[in-house]
Parts: C-alpha cells; sequence; structure tokens
C-alpha cells in the first residue's frame, strides 16, 4: 500500500495543470488497485476540502461529490471512510466546514462527550459546545 499526499489528489481531481494531471493520474493508475489500494490519510481528506473549498472556492456541492467520488474508488482506502460519508449530506446543506463536522464526529467516537469550540456555526452542530 502507498499513501497518497494530498497534492497528488488536488491535481488528479482539478485538472488544473495539465502536466501534473498527467503525472498525478498516471501515478494512481500505475500504483493503486482494488488488490493493493493507495492510502489517504484523514489529514490528507482535511486539507483537500480546505484547499478546494479556501483556494479554489469550489462549491460544498463539487466538493461532497468529490469526496463521495474517492470514497467510492475502489483503487482507494479513505481513513475514517464511514465518517466521512456520515458529514456529506450535512457539509452539502450546511455553513459548518468539513473539518469542523469530520472533527465533531471523530471526537464523538472517541468518547468525547462534546468537543468545545468559540465557532459559533461548529457549535450549532451535534458534538461541538461553544465556550463563551
Amino acid at each position: 500500500m502507498i499513501g497518497l499526499d494530498t497534492n497528488l489528489l488536488l491535481r488528479s481531481i482539478l485538472d488544473d495543470d495539465r502536466e501534473q494531471f498527467l503525472r498525478a493520474t498516471k501515478y494512481i493508475a500505475a500504483h493503486c488497485s482494488a488488490a493493493e489500494p493507495g492510502f489517504v490519510n484523514r489529514i490528507v481528506v482535511c486539507e483537500l476540502a480546505w484547499t478546494l473549498e479556501r483556494s479554489y472556492r469550489i462549491s460544498r456541492e463539487t466538493i461532497a461529490d468529490a469526496m463521495a467520488g474517492l470514497l467510492a474508488s475502489v483503487d482507494l482506502t479513505i481513513e475514517d471512510a464511514e465518517e466521512i460519508r456520515g458529514l456529506l449530506p450535512a457539509y452539502r446543506a450546511g455553513t459548518v466546514g468539513f473539518v469542523d463536522l469530520l472533527l465533531a464526529r471523530l471526537n464523538l467516537r472517541q468518547g468525547c462527550s462534546a468537543t468545545a469550540a468559540f465557532d459559533r456555526k461548529a457549535a450549532r452542530i451535534e458534538g461541538f459546545v461553544r465556550v463563551s
């Protein structure tokens, strides 16, 4: 199994640099398969969502679709795939960031009663409490 970096996935999704797109997709095709999937760490998933939203100003719907595509790939193993799959509807419909939604879900899974934050938006979702 080989781990995949955020920039490699970004290039394969965006096709904003043709040379890097071709190199990234060729690498993934050659090194990731159902028998030996590429590994996508939760940190990479968070960086990917954040970069697509903040740097590229891509819509939540498109980001959620991209994440769903990664989750559906038999050639990839996504760390915390069930939590990511579970947060996509709330991400599509809401205003809370992808990373905050994942953080709340992961912390609840670890037995936390909640995650304390200053963020008003995050405090409206299950798994967060607002520090005032």
